[in-house]
């Protein structure tokens, strides 16, 4: 899996900040989710249109 597949970037959607599969929910939310300790199945059960490919994407975007 490589995050260039997950992750997209459109000027004009959240400020140009990268988002996940074309939505409105940015690489820095699901970030800052886990930050504040929120496990990968407590974001998935809040925003059941994420999955763990798409968390895994935000942690490979935030390391490259």
């Amino acid at each position: 899996m490589s995050y260039h597949d997950i992750i997209t970037i459109e000027p004009d959607k959240r400020g140009g900040k990268p988002c996940i599969r074309r939505m409105r929910i940015t690489v820095y939310d699901v970030l800052g989710w886990l930050a504040s300790g929120m496990s990968t199945a407590e974001i998935i059960d809040d925003f059941p249109e994420l999955t763990e490919t798409d968390i895994r994407a935000c942690l490979e975007f935030a390391a490259s």
